[in-house]
């Protein structure tokens, strides 16, 4: 399921046939989903805990530690997902309007502007 070909509604359908074949939507309220977001955002940081910027893009190079990575991300995005078919939220619409926000927010530098 490459990105280029899969939708997020066919992401968001796929976990939530995953989870109804395994009964657990009395464990998906919305706090204890949140709650299991945060633990596994923290699960990926914790691969990178103690290398610097340019010592953790050396790091995920090697393959077996992109993949262990790649795994916690995934269980980022399914929670993600769980918590969206949870709350009935459009992701889709959730990030483009938080887009428009951000590009109010931040906008990007005039030619040859340099901005931190």
């Amino acid at each position: 399921m490459p990105d280029a070909t899969t939708t997020i509604a066919m992401l968001r359908d796929a976990v939530r046939r995953f989870n109804d074949q395994r009964h657990w939507e009395p464990y998906h309220s919305p706090k204890n989903l949140a709650m299991g977001l945060a633990c596994e955002a923290a699960e990926v940081m914790e691969h990178f805990l103690w290398l610097d910027c340019g010592p953790s893009r050396e790091w995920v190079r090697d393959p077996k530690n992109l993949a262990a990575v790649a795994e916690e991300v995934a269980d980022v995005a399914v929670h993600l997902m769980n918590l969206t078919n949870a709350l009935g939220l459009d992701l889709s619409d959730a990030i483009a309007l938080k887009m428009v926000k951000n590009a109010i927010k931040y906008p990007a530098p005039e030619s040859g502007e340099i901005k931190a």
